[in-house]
């Protein structure tokens, strides 16, 4: 059985819909296997992040991260990284199919974001891989 994370961002949790994002995942078919809610600090986010530090749109990405509390949850399934990743949709919310919880629930998008100068408000991140997956489980859960 494969496990994934997704991480409910600070704007999902501002706009009160973690509990409707998590079931879509649920309604999918995956399992909740571990949840908490905390406020990232700096080091946490360095670490998830850390193929992003040098780049110039990370002090906003941990700004951002960093504003609010956020919702890390474990996810477990046949095929669950692919199947959250087609779930969460594609990373511009203006640009993600309708069904996806981007397409659906998103109301940013990266033109404007880089207009305002700041990290795009996509609601969710999802393991890209299972390789990254259990390297961000164990991350954000020990």
């Amino acid at each position: 059985m494969e496990r994934t994370l997704i991480i409910v961002k600070p704007d999902g949790v501002r706009r009160n819909l973690t509990e409707e994002i998590i079931r879509r995942y649920e309604d999918a078919g995956l399992k909740v296997v571990k949840r908490k809610t905390l406020k990232a600090d700096a080091n946490l986010l360095r670490q998830h992040y850390s193929a992003h530090v040098q780049k110039p749109f990370y002090k906003g990405l941990e700004n951002f991260m960093s504003s609010g509390s956020v919702v890390a949850v474990v996810l477990e399934g046949d095929d669950a990284v692919a199947r959250v990743r087609k779930i969460t949709g594609a990373t511009d919310p203006s640009k993600a199919e309708k069904g996806t919880v981007r397409g659906d629930m998103g109301i940013d998008s990266l033109e404007k974001a880089d207009k305002e100068g700041r990290a795009i408000e996509n609601l969710v991140h999802a393991s890209g891989t299972i390789e990254e997956a259990d390297k961000e489980i164990k991350l954000w859960f020990g």
